[in-house]
Parts: structure tokens; C-alpha cells; sequence
């Protein structure tokens, strides 16, 4: 009989995602009658625009449930370019530079394999999305972590980043708006980091999923926009699940130099093929009305401003913790440590007492912090700041 304790190193390496898993906990608790109150899920709580899901819909009914070309079907891989070009400032990106692929996170992993050996250093500043690090490790890399707490705004420094670059330096990660601080770099520490990253002749992976959810009059900006240097050594990853409210869809988008987008075409080529077809016709509709799109983008943005500023508001007027105001995408990233309690504890619990559902900051590389997302409907933000409150007095 096969001993199952032989699985291979990287089935054993990684970890599992621990957002997925308080999701599925709090859902767990909701289909056995509890009253829960869930923070931990990072999607929209808004339906997808209609006129997409129509797209779509036509799309099958037209029979386009064939194989689709690997890097993703022309009229759609055009568009995005388009985008890059008018909306980014990207300077002459073409159509055969960019990748459609099933997710964005598997847009991160395919950016990750395309440039890293084993052995090789991705450098992950922290907080940091759950998976960036795991995704390393499956690609054979050593992730190295720099963090950069409350104090600094969640961001990193210049001269952090060069004090931690050594010859094994392959790639940089970037991610803003970012997931889970909400933080956003300026324009300024965006060009000082990159400057850094074409003096170390590294690449760098800029995340930017969540783009265009932005409050408070913020602005976003590409690396691969600076120079054409830039542009040369930046794979710009994202997808259409934060900004369009299409998680379930599964597609995620890539941009990158001609040689990298070849290669990650031909990596996606044996391993997922391509992305669902018919689905793709419905980003493509996403793409081609922009101003609608734009316009429910809007219309969602409105919301998560109002609720943001509502959860914010009710975790600092709780005694032993403190928090940052997100500029972006829809969480808040809590510092928990005056309470006394590591994080995991805390949101155990928290869930446990108050069926309250946060994630705990360990997760992300910053143990003392919690993240929770704020899209949420307005009655749960209620509910679950006053469970939360209840809790937290138990503790200080």
C-alpha cells in the first residue's frame, strides 16, 4: 500500500490560504443556524453589472464554447492593451503583451514562474497578500520578507528595498492599492522604488487588482508608465473580479514585455490552456462600454466609501485598537496588540464568543494586526462593531 506521508515537497511547502479558510468557517456557522457576522471575505458584495452578464450570456447562446486562443481571445487581449495605453499611460503596449489568464491570482503565479528559478530571492514586502508567498515557494523561490508596519504606513522604503536586494534577487512585489492594508503609494515612492529596482537589474511584479477602488481623491499609478525601462522590466498583473464585482469568473489579466508575455503564454499553454471562453466575451463587453462599466464602478465605490468610514470610525472608538485610514481597495488592517492577545487567538475567540469573522494578521506577515473587509452590507458592519466592542472590553 502507497504510504501517503511521500507527497511531494511542494504539496507539503505550502499552506493554505487562510482567508479561504475563515470564509468557509463563517459560511460553515451561517448554514448551521448562526447568526455570523462575516469580515473575512475579500470580494464585492454587489451583484455583476448586467449589461457583462448579458455578454456573456449571448456568448453562449451564439455556441463560442470552444477552445479560446491560450493568451485569451484577440478582442479582448486588444482591449486591454487599449486600456494600458489611454487609461495607464503605458507608452505602445500591443495586444500580444498581454495575457488572459483563469484569475488574477493565477496571473501572479504565471508572472512569478516566468521570471524566477529555484533557488532564486522574490523580495515580498509586508504585509502582504496571503498568497504572494506561497506562490514562491511553489515556483522554487525563497521569499524575503520586508515589512513595513503602521508606523510606516504599510509601505516601504528605498533604502529598505536596497539593503535587502543581494545577487539571489530575481523579483520585486508590489500590490497598490493593497490587500490587506488598503494602503496606496504616492507617485513619487512608486518612481524612488522603481528607480531601485532597474539599479539592481531586477523585475518587478506590480499587482494592481484593485486599481480603481480608491477613496479620498486618491490617484493610482503603473510603474510599467515611468520610462520605457520601466516597462521593460514591470509584469503588471489584475483581473476583472475587484473592479467589476466578477470573482467568480475567473479571469485574470497580465502585461508585461514581449519576451516575458510569450513565455507566460507558453506556460499557460500546458498548464490551464486558456480561460473560459464565453466568459471572456463578457470582460470583453467590460472592456468595450468602459464608460458604463466606469459608472457602476462608481455607483459600488459610493457604498464601500460610506462603509469604510462607518467601520473605520467604530474600530477607533474601540479602547486597544488602533487603525489606519485605507485609501483603497475594501479592507481595514487593525492594530490589535495593546489588547494583550496574539491575532490568531483573537480572531479564534472572537468567533467563537461573538461569531464575529476577521483575519487574523499572521496570515499576512504582521502578527498583531486583523483584517476586516468592509464589503459588507451596512447592517453587518453595525452588528459586528458592536460584537466587537463587546469582546475587545473583555480584554483591556
Amino acid at each position: 500500500m502507497i504510504e501517503h506521508n511521500k507527497l511531494s515537497t511542494w504539496a507539503t511547502n505550502i499552506a493554505p490560504s487562510p482567508t479561504l479558510a475563515v470564509d468557509a468557517k463563517a459560511k460553515e456557522l451561517k448554514a448551521a443556524g448562526e447568526d455570523v457576522c462575516g469580515f473575512g471575505a475579500g470580494e464585492p458584495d454587489f451583484d455583476t453589472p448586467a449589461f457583462i452578464k448579458e455578454a456573456c450570456a449571448q456568448a453562449l447562446s451564439d455556441g463560442r464554447t470552444k477552445y479560446a486562443p491560450a493568451a485569451g481571445i484577440p478582442d479582448l487581449r486588444a482591449a486591454i492593451a487599449e486600456k494600458y495605453r489611454d487609461d495607464n499611460g503605458v507608452a505602445g503596449v500591443e495586444a500580444s503583451q498581454v495575457v488572459v489568464s483563469p484569475g488574477g491570482k493565477f496571473s501572479c503565479y504565471l508572472a512569478i514562474l516566468s521570471v524566477i528559478s529555484p533557488g532564486d530571492e522574490v523580495l515580498v514586502p509586508a504585509p502582504y497578500w496571503v498568497s504572494y508567498p506561497e506562490m514562491v515557494k511553489l515556483a522554487g523561490g525563497q521569499p524575503r520578507i520586508l515589512f513595513a508596519g503602521q508606523e510606516s504606513g504599510f509601505k516601504i522604503t528605498p533604502d529598505q528595498l536596497r539593503a535587502a536586494i543581494t545577487p539571489k534577487t530575481r523579483l520585486l512585489i508590489l500590490n497598490s492599492p493593497s490587500n490587506p492594508t488598503g494602503a496606496v503609494y504616492t507617485e513619487a515612492e512608486l518612481r524612488a522604488l522603481v528607480d531601485v529596482v532597474l539599479e539592481a537589474g531586477i523585475y518587478l511584479m506590480s499587482d494592481e487588482i484593485y486599481e480603481y477602488l480608491l477613496y479620498d481623491n486618491v490617484d493610482h499609478f503603473s510603474p510599467a508608465s515611468f520610462s520605457p525601462e520601466a516597462a521593460a522590466s514591470t509584469i503588471t498583473v489584475s483581473g476583472f473580479s475587484k473592479t467589476f464585482s466578477m470573482t467568480g469568473w475567473r479571469l485574470g489579466t497580465l502585461m508585461a514585455a514581449p519576451p516575458i508575455a510569450k513565455a507566460i503564454a507558453g506556460i499557460q499553454s500546458q498548464t490551464s490552456s486558456n480561460a473560459t471562453t464565453f466568459a471572456q466575451y463578457g470582460a470583453l463587453a467590460a472592456m468595450q462600454k468602459w464608460a458604463q462599466s466606469m459608472a457602476a464602478v462608481q455607483e459600488m465605490l459610493t457604498v464601500f466609501d460610506r462603509r469604510r468610514l462607518r467601520l473605520l470610525s467604530g474600530l477607533e472608538s474601540i479602547r486597544g485598537i488602533r487603525c489606519e485610514r485605507a485609501e483603497g481597495a475594501f479592507y481595514l488592517f487593525p492594530n490589535i496588540e495593546e489588547l494583550g492577545i496574539d491575532a490568531a487567538a483573537f480572531a479564534a475567540q472572537l468567533l467563537e464568543e461573538e461569531k464575529v469573522a476577521v483575519v487574523p494578521g499572521e496570515g499576512f506577515g504582521a502578527p498583531g494586526y486583523m483584517r476586516l473587509s468592509y464589503a459588507v452590507s451596512d447592517e453587518v458592519i453595525e452588528k459586528g462593531l458592536e460584537r466587537l466592542e463587546r469582546f475587545c472590553a473583555k480584554l483591556v
